[in-house]
C-alpha cells in the first residue's frame, strides 16, 4: 500500500471513523455537529453507515469532524 502523508484518512475505513466519533462524542452531539437525520432519530451504527455509504455530502462531513477532532497537528 502506498503511504499518503497528506491524506490523514488513508486507511481508515468508515466504520472506525464513526465508531470513534461516537464513542468521542455520542450520537447526541453529533446531531448538534452534523445536521443528519440518522444521528437523530434511533440511531445505530448499521443505519449510520449505511446511509453515510451512499450519501458523499454527509460522509464528507463526518470525515471532516474525525480529521478537526483526531488528526490535527502539533
Amino acid at each position: 500500500m502506498e503511504k499518503q502523508p497528506n491524506n490523514p484518512l488513508h486507511g481508515v475505513k468508515l466504520v472506525t471513523i464513526l465508531e470513534k466519533l461516537e464513542g468521542y462524542y455520542g450520537y447526541e452531539v453529533l446531531a448538534d455537529k452534523i445536521r443528519i437525520r440518522c444521528f437523530e432519530h434511533n440511531p445505530s451504527l448499521k443505519s449510520c453507515l449505511k446511509f453515510l455509504r451512499r450519501t458523499p455530502w454527509a460522509r464528507r462531513k463526518v470525515e471532516d469532524l474525525y480529521v478537526r477532532t483526531f488528526c490535527r497537528s502539533s
